[in-house]
């Protein structure tokens, strides 16, 4: 089983349009397959930037890719209920238990509540997903209509994630519209994505830094 083939895979396929449909009702931004192959192709260049084998990028592909599944249940618990949908539809697969097992881990430990980075590959997917800031994951466009999550999201005009492996920095680099989002706004949703992004760096052996603005915030 590959990455691609995971992509094409219409259980998959399925489960990520259920959760991304719900959440889109209750108000969430964006979570579709977008969003799950962004995560999924970051994850593997962060891996593969910093030495990692193919085999490792590969596997951090596809848990990249099934991470959000868990949201066709609820979002509340969903990187559990993900592991636990993503058990069930690889265990069908060619995929070793061991790859499995590590792609299962990696999902259930993703979310910044109840998780956190336990090896190189669970920390190149949480870094890959709480980096996914921008402007086009906001589903409406009335300003009016924004919560506080619409506002952090729409303020990003710019988001780059530079890997700099040499010198052993991850570096989260953002320009926000102030008008549209004030920092401490900013701080409020995203400071413990932003703390768990420097945890899961010190697994790659690296420092995480975020700057907005120009200026360094972590």
């Amino acid at each position: 089983m590959t990455y691609e083939q995971i992509r094409s895979n219409p259980a998959v396929r399925a489960y990520i349009k259920m959760g991304n449909d719900k959440l889109g009702v209750l108000g969430y931004t964006d979570h579709s397959e977008a969003h799950c192959a962004l995560v999924a192709e970051r994850a593997g260049e962060i891996l593969r930037r910093f030495g990692h084998s193919e085999e490792e990028i590969e596997i951090v592909k596809i848990a990249g890719f099934l991470h959000d599944i868990g949201n066709a249940i609820n979002r509340s618990h969903h990187a559990e209920y993900g592991a636990l949908l993503a058990n069930q539809l690889l265990m069908q697969t060619d995929l070793s238990t061991q790859d499995c097992v590590e792609i299962v881990s990696c999902i259930g430990n993703h979310d910044e509540s109840t998780g956190g980075a336990f090896d190189a590959i669970s920390a190149a997917l949480i870094i890959a997903d709480k980096t996914d800031v921008r402007r086009n994951r906001v589903r409406t466009r009335e300003l009016s209509a924004f919560d506080k999550h619409d506002r952090v999201n729409y303020a990003v005009t710019k988001a780059e994630l530079v890997l700099l492996p040499e010198e052993k920095k991850i570096c989260l680099q953002l320009q926000l519209d102030e008008s549209i989002c004030t920092m401490f706004e900013y701080f409020e949703i995203f400071l413990g994505r932003m703390l768990m992004c420097r945890k899961a760096a010190e697994m790659l052996g690296a420092q995480f830094r975020l700057t907005a603005n120009g200026g360094k915030i972590i």
